[in-house]
């Protein structure tokens, strides 16, 4: 009896001991990853405020920057204002005005100053035809003589051949500017579209690029009756209230009215002169009568780049980047622009493709000019570096033909070092010992 108590009882304390060193050694393991996550934590935490300094000191150069480019072409007599936005991935890194929007007043350009788009307006087009397209309200091979009676373009065999993707990419058959005059006399599109049965085509449906006004403006008609609402309506519902555009406009009215708006000028010897605000192009909203600000079309750019999937997904509105024809020749500006090997139309937009320099492999850029009453614009999409660039000028100017890859080098020059730095902090905070 007494053995067995004795056995139980150094049983007992062996099994303490063991608890007692059990319990030592597993506080001893979870104290270890809490002081190693504590660490790494604080690591993690001064390597994200590191890259946020880096990224505010990246802007504001590329703010400086920028500004000087455009200070000098001011001072050079190039230009009279401009309105600028570039966009990095989801981030709109600049929005900033330049130079006068009304030289008789001395009004200076910010980013909320209105311009007149032009054929940057047609960019919109496409991507709304792709928007109805989504929703089986449009579709690219849908006949124009279906929607618009009375539209005849040739014989009948030829009018039923001529689609929405047509239209939207310059390859109707239609002679170069057709109509445009008529555009600019302010006729409705409904009375420009029983016209063309008086124009002889050129081509057939889809094999070469003419590029149109008044024919590319036919798909608005397009929208009215897919939609039985007036395309203005369904821009502005579709995509400018859902991305919070709220300062672009589609009417000579509001325009005429809004007090910060740039005024056009002219270049009359050796200075400029100012000129007024004109009507032209708003009986064509979709090739021309499109009003915006540098701080919305920076919206426009995030979204393009596909940011904002609730109101579009990126598969949608890759379609509207798809080449549809090839631009030959090399004699347009955006030919000449830096390792420039080939470019296209797809809908309402020019893809161009590009060696790039640094990488020397094939890269895309979504490109479009407008020029409209003494506005001159560029805006430019580079999809595979997510960068968008856009440029409204209130005068004519050359400029306009370099802006794009001037400050696309501007822009790499800047984020390349930045992200040459926060590589190198990175790798430092990496190979430290915890």
């Amino acid at each position: 009896m007494q053995r067995s108590t004795f056995r139980i009882g150094a049983s007992l304390i062996i099994l303490t001991l063991m608890a007692i060193c059990l319990n030592g050694l597993f506080s001893k393991t979870e104290s270890a990853p809490k002081k190693a996550i504590s660490a790494i934590d604080k690591k993690k935490e001064l390597a994200i405020k590191h890259e946020a300094y880096l990224y505010k000191t990246h802007q504001q150069e590329l703010s400086a920057a920028v500004k000087a480019y455009f200070d000098k072409a001011i001072a050079a007599g190039d230009i009279v204002g401009a309105g600028v936005s570039i966009v990095k991935q989801d981030s709109i890194v600049l929005t900033e005005g330049f130079g006068k929007r009304n030289l008789n007043s001395g009004e200076a350009v910010d980013g909320s100053t209105i311009f007149r788009l032009g054929s940057l307006s047609k960019g919109f087009a496409g991507v709304l035809a792709a928007n109805l397209k989504q929703e089986g309200k449009l579709h690219w091979n849908d006949k124009v003589s279906d929607f618009i009676p009375g539209f005849q373009f040739g014989d009948k065999s030829n009018t039923e051949k001529i689609t929405l993707a047509n239209i939207l990419s310059h390859t109707s058959g239609t002679p170069y500017h057709s109509y445009t005059n008529l555009i600019e006399a302010g006729l409705p599109l409904s009375d420009i579209a029983q016209r063309f049965k008086e124009v002889t085509p050129i081509s057939e449906p889809g094999s070469m690029y003419s590029y149109q006004n008044a024919m590319f403006a036919l798909c608005g008609e397009m929208v009215q009756k897919a939609t039985g609402q007036e395309l203005k309506t369904v821009l502005t519902n579709r995509l400018f209230n859902p991305l919070g555009m709220c300062s672009t406009t589609m009417d000579y009215n509001t325009l005429a009215k809004t007090e910060n708006v740039a005024l056009p000028h002219v270049h009359r010897g050796r200075g400029y002169k100012t000129l007024p605000l004109t009507n032209r192009y708003f009986n064509a909203i979709a090739a021309g009568g499109i009003n915006a600000s540098a701080i919305d079309m920076a919206k426009w750019m995030r979204f393009l780049m596909g940011y904002n999937p609730e109101i579009m997904d990126r598969a949608d509105l890759k379609e509207t980047f798809t080449p549809f024809i090839e631009i030959k020749g090399s004699r347009k500006y955006y030919q000449k622009w830096p390792g420039h090997k080939s470019s296209y139309y797809a809908f309402g937009w020019r893809i161009h493709k590009y060696l790039d320099n640094g990488s020397n492999s094939e890269k895309t850029i979504w490109h479009h000019g407008g020029s409209v009453n003494n506005f001159r614009n560029e805006i430019a999409i580079y999809p595979e570096n997510e960068l968008g660039i856009c440029v409204l000028l209130n005068s004519t100017s050359k400029l306009a033909k370099t802006v794009i890859p001037d400050l696309h080098k501007i822009v790499n020059k800047k984020y390349g070092r930045q992200a040459a730095q926060i590589a190198s902090n990175t790798d430092k905070n990496t190979n430290q010992p915890l």
